[in-house]
């Protein structure tokens, strides 16, 4: 199921009078990625989220996925995915953060957060 779709660009949103957007998606998409740590950087006009995935045993983490976006959009994906969550628990029961252990790890830029 997919909830909470928002628009990044909200003449899309105004100039779509039925408020359906035709979204497509590609073969060597569909798949997805796996990815168990999301280390997030940002500047004044972007924020970037990297999708890395950590093996155990392995010394070395591999970024998979790069996402860039403006402030305004990484706003909107941070109340897409609030609701998406409510929703999520609301049908499965609230879901139980296990503690993350710290990782001395840093990639020449500002202090990660994930």
């Amino acid at each position: 199921m997919c909830y909470g779709l928002f628009y990044f660009n909200k003449m899309e949103q105004k100039n779509n009078n039925d408020n359906r957007l035709n979204i497509e998606l590609k073969e060597d998409v569909a798949d997805g990625i796996y990815s168990n740590l999301a280390v997030i950087s940002h500047s004044p006009s972007e924020f970037v989220v990297d999708f890395v995935r950590m093996l155990p045993g392995m010394p070395k983490a591999t970024v998979k996925s790069r996402i860039i976006m403006t402030p305004d959009n990484a706003k909107r994906l941070l109340s897409a995915l609030r609701d998406n969550v409510a929703k999520y628990e609301k049908m499965f029961g609230t879901i139980v953060e296990k503690d993350q252990p710290k990782m001395p790890f840093t990639f020449g830029g500002p202090t990660p957060e994930a």
